[in-house]
């Protein structure tokens, strides 16, 4: 049987020659999967790939079609935030049916959905991924699961302690607004990418803070990549920051995890894999 993947755009464009290749990766590899790009994915306002308007209305379509299986988020950047409050109380029955797919910006609706228990949620690779240097790797790795293997989960996923993954800075965002899910009793898995260090302990200093309140799990770091250079060092690497702050808020951390914004990105369904 054939399962309909469809793409949106939530929050920047994507090209319609890097769609191709995506589609093209897909038809030769996975036959049963059928992706469906919408239009919107190549609109392009400012930063954003359409204005809000557009970019909800696409969602929402794509969420509420019975005949898709799964959406799929084309790209993170920014914007999903400002659809994601309007988006909710326009999902219908068939948005609970489906899987939700992505990461980075896209953690935004990823957290919506999961406190508002609508449909699954799933860490995952996504089309952009491409665009990177083997990044066949990782767009494979997200079409494998949609297609039933799970040799691309996150190693540390253990089937009992429900789990999820965010990046740090829009986890950040999260806590604090109506978007971000009860996280007690999970491991809540972090990744970072272009932040200078101290900016990654100012944001650690906040979510810890916020994660200890909800009795959480434990805390694993994904990478923490592309850091820009400071005019001085840090004096401190981020699995140091991150124990401290695990210290100061009596949250246990657990070791790495094997997420981040590069091609090794492993998938984490939300909840229980």
């Amino acid at each position: 049987m054939t399962k309909r993947i469809a793409i949106c755009a939530p929050s920047t464009p994507f090209s319609r020659s890097d769609a191709a290749r995506v589609t093209a990766l897909a038809a030769a590899e996975f036959p049963s999967l059928e992706l469906i790009f919408h239009d919107q994915c190549f609109a392009s306002e400012g930063h954003f790939a359409g204005p809000d308007a557009q970019r909800l209305s696409a969602f929402v379509e794509c969420a509420n079609d019975p005949a898709f299986d799964a959406v799929w988020f084309v790209r993170g950047g920014y914007g999903a935030n400002r659809i994601a409050m309007d988006a909710l109380a326009l999902l219908g029955p068939a948005a609970s049916d489906k899987h939700f797919l992505g990461y980075s910006d896209a953690g935004t609706l990823l957290g919506l959905l999961y406190r508002a228990r609508i449909g699954r949620q799933v860490h995952a690779p996504m089309p952009n991924d491409i665009r990177r240097a083997g990044g066949d790797a990782a767009v494979r790795r997200t079409l494998a699961w949609l297609g039933g293997s799970t040799s691309g989960l996150e190693p540390s996923l253990d089937g009992q302690t429900p789990a999820v993954a965010f990046n740090l800075m829009t986890l950040a965002m999260l806590c604090g607004t109506p978007l971000l899910p009860d996280l007690a009793g999970h491991v809540v898995m972090i990744e970072e990418v272009a932040e200078y260090d101290y900016a990654v302990d100012r944001l650690l200093f906040s979510v810890t803070n916020h994660l200890a309140s909800m009795g959480i799990a434990g805390l694993r770091l994904g990478r923490v990549s592309d850091v820009p250079e400071n005019d001085r060092p840090f004096g401190c690497a981020v699995e140091d920051m991150v124990r401290f702050w695990c210290a100061r808020t009596g949250i246990s951390y657990l070791g790495d995890a094997d997420i981040g914004h590069d091609v090794d990105n492993k998938i984490v369904p939300f909840g229980l894999a």
